[in-house]
C-alpha cells in the first residue's frame, strides 16, 4: 500500500529551502524518497512508520508533498508554501543578565518572530513561554559567563544578542524587627541584611510569610501564623539561603481578675491585674483609657495606676502576643463618683453610743466605712442615697462624720454627743 501523507509542520518556508520539516502520516518504513513538487528533499530520516523528518529543497510557491516508498508514491493533497518571509532581529533583551541557575523569565524583543521554534542560550535551549511578532518571553536555561542568545523561525536565525550569567551572592539577615509576634500572625516584620534582592520566599520555620516588600537590604512581611514557640526566619534568593534568626510566637495575654473592681473617677489608684502570659506587657488599658506606672509582678500578675474615668469597662492587657479580650474571667472596672453627706438624722445622740443614725447623700452603694470622729461605726447601705449607722460611745461634744467608699472619703458632716 503507498503511503499516506496527512500533514507538513511548519507549513511554509523561504525559497531558498533549507527549512526542517516534519511529515506525518502512514507507510513510511522503507520510504525512499520526499518530494517538494518535483524536487527531492534532503536529509531524509525515517525516523517512524508514521513520522519522516526531512529539509526542503528549493523551490516557489505551493508545492505539493509526497512520499515514495516501495509500494508507490503518496496521493494526498499536503503542501508546503515557499514564502519570502524576513528572518527574525532581535533588538532587546530584559534583563540581559541572570543567575547561573537560570530560571528566571527573560523578555525578547524585536521583529518577525513569529513561530519561533528556538531559542537558544549559547548552546543552551531556553523554554518558550509566549510568542508574537515582536515578543517573546522565555524562562532561561542555565549557563555561565557571556553568551549569545538567539532566535530561530522558519525564516531562520536571528542576530545574536550578548547575556550574561551573574553569581548570585547568598543572602544574609542581621535583625527582626520585632522579634515577636501573636500566634495569629498578620504582623509586619522588617528584615535587614545583605544580599535579598529578588527574594523567592520567606519562611518562619516551615511557614511562608507574604512578602510586601523588597530592597538589596530590607525585607518587609506579613508574619504567617504559628503555636508559641521559637522559630527560624530565613530568606531565599537565586542565591541561596539566609543565615536563620530566632523569632518568637507569644501566646496572647489574659485578664482573669482585678483587685480593686472600683475606684475613683478621677483615677490614681492602685489597681493589681491578674491573668496569664504577663509578662512581655507594653501597654494596659481601662476602656480606651491607658494606665500608668504598669509593672509586671509575675507572668500572672501587674501593678498598674488606674486612669480617669467613668462608668464600668474592661481592663484589657496588651504584649506581642496581641490584646487580652473580655471573654474570660472578670476584667471590668467600674468608677465611682466620690461620697457626698448631705444630712444626718439625728445629728446628736448619747455619748454611751448605740443610736441608729442615717446618713443621707449621693454616690453610696460601695460604703466600707463610716466613722464619727474617727471611731468606726457599724452600718449598712440601703441605696446609693442612703446609710444608716450605729453610733460607736463618744465624749461628749461635736465629731465629724465621714463615709469612706472606693472612691475615698465624703466631706464631713458634725454629730454632737450629748452628755449623759
Amino acid at each position: 500500500m503507498a503511503p499516506v501523507v496527512t500533514s507538513v509542520s511548519p507549513t511554509q518556508g523561504p525559497p531558498a529551502g533549507g527549512t526542517s520539516v516534519t511529515l506525518t502520516g502512514s507507510g513510511f518504513t522503507g520510504a525512499t524518497a520526499v518530494r517538494f513538487g518535483p524536487s527531492l528533499a534532503t536529509d531524509v530520516v525515517v525516523l517512524s512508520n508514521t513520522q519522516i523528518t526531512a529539509r526542503t529543497p528549493p523551490g516557489s510557491g505551493a508545492e505539493k508533498v509526497t512520499v515514495t516508498g516501495p509500494s508507490g508514491t503518496s496521493t494526498q493533497n499536503v503542501f508546503f508554501t515557499y514564502t519570502t518571509v524576513a528572518a527574525p532581529v532581535l533588538t532587546a533583551l530584559s534583563p540581559a543578565s541572570g543567575p547561573t541557575t537560570g530560571g528566571n523569565t527573560v523578555t525578547i524583543t524585536g521583529t518577525n518572530l513569529t513561530a519561533a521554534t528556538q531559542v537558544l542560550f549559547g548552546p543552551n535551549p531556553a523554554t518558550i513561554l509566549t510568542n508574537t511578532p515582536t515578543q517573546i518571553t522565555t524562562t532561561a536555561p542555565t549557563g555561565t559567563g557571556t553568551t549569545n542568545v538567539t532566535v530561530t523561525t522558519p525564516a531562520g536565525t536571528s542576530n545574536p544578542l550578548p547575556y550574561t550569567y551573574t553569581t548570585t551572592p547568598t543572602p544574609t539577615i542581621t535583625n527582626l524587627n520585632p522579634t515577636t509576634g501573636p500566634t495569629t500572625g498578620g504582623n509586619t516584620v522588617t528584615i535587614t541584611g545583605t544580599n535579598l534582592t529578588a527574594a523567592t520566599s520567606v519562611k518562619f520555620g516551615i511557614n511562608s510569610a507574604t512578602i510586601l516588600t523588597n530592597s538589596a537590604t530590607q525585607i518587609t512581611v506579613s508574619a504567617p501564623a504559628g503555636p508559641p514557640s521559637s522559630v527560624s526566619v530565613t530568606v531565599t534568593t537565586a542565591g541561596g539561603t539566609s543565615n536563620p534568626l530566632p523569632y518568637f510566637y507569644i501566646a496572647a495575654p489574659t485578664v482573669s481578675d482585678l483587685s480593686p473592681h472600683f475606684g475613683p473617677a478621677t483615677g490614681s489608684n492602685t489597681v493589681t491585674v491578674f491573668g496569664s502570659n504577663l509578662s512581655l506587657t507594653t501597654a494596659v488599658h481601662f476602656g480606651g483609657n491607658p494606665a500608668t506606672a504598669v509593672t509586671v509582678v509575675s507572668d500572672s500578675q501587674l501593678t498598674v495606676t488606674a486612669p480617669a474615668g467613668s462608668g464600668t469597662v474592661a481592663v484589657t492587657v496588651t504584649t506581642p502576643g496581641g490584646t487580652s479580650t473580655a471573654g474570660t474571667g472578670n476584667p471590668y472596672y467600674t468608677y465611682l463618683g466620690a461620697p457626698v453627706l448631705t444630712s444626718l438624722n439625728p445629728s446628736h445622740g448619747a455619748s454611751v453610743g448605740g443610736d441608729a443614725i442615717v446618713l443621707t447623700g449621693a454616690n453610696l452603694t460601695y460604703t466600707d466605712a463610716v466613722t464619727f470622729g474617727g471611731a468606726p461605726a457599724s452600718f449598712s447601705a440601703i441605696s446609693d442615697t442612703q446609710v444608716v449607722a450605729t453610733s460607736p460611745a463618744g465624749a461628749p461634744g461635736t465629731v465629724n462624720v465621714v463615709a469612706h467608699t472606693p472612691a475615698g472619703n465624703s466631706n464631713a458632716l458634725p454629730y454632737v454627743y450629748d452628755p449623759a
